[in-house]
């Protein structure tokens, strides 16, 4: 007989606890040696996705970092210039379930020599400030902290331009203020304004990984990202390709695809929905739009007379946009109602 029919079979993956103790297995021995900086960031970050989004991880899966764990206070002690990420890494493991109180002994020395005072922006002090008040010490004792903090997010001009350093700072001040979701960072209106400039500016430039974190930083803040946003999120964050490669390159999209991840934690969605294995892998983000800010500012910057009127510079400016472009700013435009506001400061039409 000829008539033979070929079944698809969908492709089957491990249930969520085995999939993130290969997570942790390929961040921890695969990609980065345990003495590079670098391997104590990825780590850091994946532990603390883990840490704040409430999930559940398995004693094997902890215990492969167990020999970190063992030597954190030493480590901490002979490179406290890389405090944070060492404290993040000791916290969330024992928050997590890993037995013991190293942590404690770190809070306390890095509280004995004022390694909170080395820092330079407020930003940093916040990131301190909340690692070490998780075992009971504040090491900034400054009542005016907060309020710089939210005066940063509420100059929402600031973000009404490409700026990603800005943006991802915004983020992380949120984070800090509401203790990743654990309470309402009290932002100014001028605040969620600011959020909502910084998003439109990712989503236009279609930058995953930064809008994700915008989306996560206003979920924090009691607030509901744009649908267009989220939709398209998930869609990129299904899009995403994990391949086990002794070979890979580590100069990959890792972290979009962490971050991507831990946005769909924070709306309930499943997450680490591929299948991954204990070894080195490669994480590729899929085919995407391009980008329009380039071709937008190119249009403002060539007409004669601007306006940060969103409905009279449209028609001048689509002509010289191509059709890709267009259809992504009409998109763009739906998505927020603060997009007219937004484009008032992107057009710079008071300093033409």
């Amino acid at each position: 007989m000829n008539n033979v029919v070929q079944l698809t079979v969908p492709t089957r993956i491990a249930p969520l606890e085995a999939r993130i103790t290969a997570l942790l297995g390929a961040f921890a021995d695969h990609r980065r040696h345990g003495d590079d900086v670098f391997w104590l960031k990825e780590n850091a970050e994946l532990l603390n996705i883990l840490e704040c989004t409430g999930q559940a991880v398995a004693p094997e899966a902890l215990a492969r970092h167990a020999g970190f764990y063992a030597q954190a206070v030493h480590r901490l002690e002979f490179f406290p210039q890389y405090y944070r990420f060492i404290l993040s890494l000791a916290l969330d493991l024992e928050d997590l379930g890993m037995p013991g109180h190293e942590a404690q002994k770190m809070v306390d020395f890095a509280a004995r020599e004022g390694l909170a005072e080395a820092e330079l922006s407020d930003l940093q002090r916040a990131e301190a400030r909340r690692l070490m008040t998780r075992r009971g010490v504040d090491p900034i004792r400054d009542p005016g902290l907060n309020d710089r903090l939210r005066a940063f997010c509420s100059r929402t001009k600031t973000f009404a331009l490409p700026n990603k350093k800005a943006a991802y700072e915004l983020t992380h001040i949120v984070y800090y203020l509401s203790e990743y979701g654990r309470r309402d960072p009290d932002l100014p209106e001028e605040a969620i304004q600011s959020l909502h400039f910084a998003g439109l500016t990712a989503f236009l430039d279609q930058n995953a990984d930064l809008l994700a974190e915008i989306c996560i930083a206003l979920r924090h803040a009691g607030q509901m990202p744009p649908a267009v946003w989220t939709a398209w999120l998930e869609q990129e964050t299904g899009a995403y390709g994990v391949v086990a490669d002794a070979h890979a390159s580590i100069n990959d999209d890792y972290h979009e695809y962490l971050v991507c991840n831990w946005h769909q934690a924070v709306t309930g969605a499943p997450v680490f929905r591929k299948p991954v294995r204990d070894e080195r892998l490669r994480f590729e983000r899929g085919a995407r739009a391009q980008t329009v800010l380039r071709e937008l500012s190119q249009a403002i910057y060539g007409l004669d007379h601007r306006s940060g009127d969103w409905d009279r510079m449209r028609p001048r400016m689509e002509p010289s946009l191509s059709p890709q472009a267009r259809d992504l700013l009409s998109v763009a435009s739906q998505s927020s109602e603060l997009f007219d506001a937004y484009f008032e400061g992107f057009a710079r039409a008071g300093r033409a």
